[in-house]
């Protein structure tokens, strides 16, 4: 019985932590978008994901808004933040240098949270599960509708940006303005829409990563900042500009996350995945899946 116990113990954290690290593998994602077109290091990735759970709240919970309704207008109010987030805080910067861009995503991190404060006050808001509270029982291991949508919206997220980035010529020209942005000027490809674009795909992954994940955790104004250092550490962790790395990177980091929790100390879950990041950065600087190489930012 303390076997099977166990064994059910060790089930129940792999599953916690693979929900919470597909929630950091979104953001990831999100940071490599921005990176794979500009190479921006966009530090307010973390405020998409929680303006993503305040607003559905508000859609749904306040408004009355249908699930879906409150779903797709969630989307496309983040995606609208972080475009004007593009237009205001990144395309007036004239000679843009790491640190010039980075203050400005931090900036502009600051801004939103200081909004969302004002908006929604300090205290924490919940969401209603999308197909309702009901535990799954599978040999012991307690397992939450909602950790399903999690993990389903990642695998749609990570398969659909991969078809697009591609297969298709919007994707590879978006693609291309990372590579040289001068050259793909030349070819006609407009390099501040594309970089626009890459900002709104962000935002709207964000969105939704922030959706799935408060019927579970919780959202409040103060989550982005933690959500971005890990959403950074993972894709740092997989490799800077790879998808796949992305998604390995934060499946990694949920499950030490959950089993440093449950084995060792609840109270250093967070130290747990930042000591393993800080091991991989010292033997292979460009992570797991990566091939990152210190690169100057480009004009837009």
């Amino acid at each position: 019985m303390e076997t099977i116990s166990a064994a059910s113990q060790l089930f129940q954290f792999i599953v916690t932590g693979l929900t919470v690290g597909a929630i950091y593998a979104m953001v990831a994602i999100g940071f490599n978008i921005i990176y794979n077109v500009t190479e921006i290091i966009n530090l307010a990735q973390g405020e998409f994901v929680m303006l993503g759970g305040l607003i559905m709240v508000f859609m749904h919970v306040t408004v009355g808004l249908p699930m879906i309704l409150a779903f797709v207008a969630t989307v496309l109010l983040v995606t609208l933040t972080g475009m004007l987030l593009d237009r205001l805080a990144i395309k007036p910067i004239r000679q843009p240098s790491v640190m010039t861009l980075i203050i400005a995503t931090i900036a502009a991190s600051i801004v939103i949270k200081g909004t969302a404060m004002l908006i929604w006050g300090k205290s924490p808001y919940d969401l209603p599960a999308f197909s309702g509270r009901t535990p799954i029982e599978l040999g012991g291991v307690i397992i939450q509708p909602q950790y399903l949508w999690v993990i389903g919206f990642l695998v749609v997220v990570t398969i659909g940006l991969t078809l697009f980035f591609n297969r298709t010529i919007l994707g590879k020209a978006m693609a291309a303005c990372a590579d040289n942005p001068d050259a793909a000027r030349l070819v006609g490809i407009n390099v501040q829409y594309m970089v626009l674009l890459s900002f709104a795909l962000s935002a709207a992954i964000g969105a939704i990563a922030g959706m799935t994940m408060t019927p579970i955790a919780l959202m409040d104004y103060d989550r982005g900042a933690m959500l971005a250092i890990k959403g950074f550490g993972a894709a740092i962790l997989g490799g800077l500009g790879s998808f796949s790395g992305a998604v390995l990177g934060g499946l990694m980091i949920g499950l030490i996350e959950s089993l440093g929790a449950g084995f060792l100390l609840s109270g250093y879950k967070d130290a747990y995945a930042l000591i393993v990041l800080l091991l991989v950065l010292f033997l292979r600087p460009s992570g797991i899946m990566g091939n990152f190489e210190v690169t100057k930012f480009k004009r837009f």
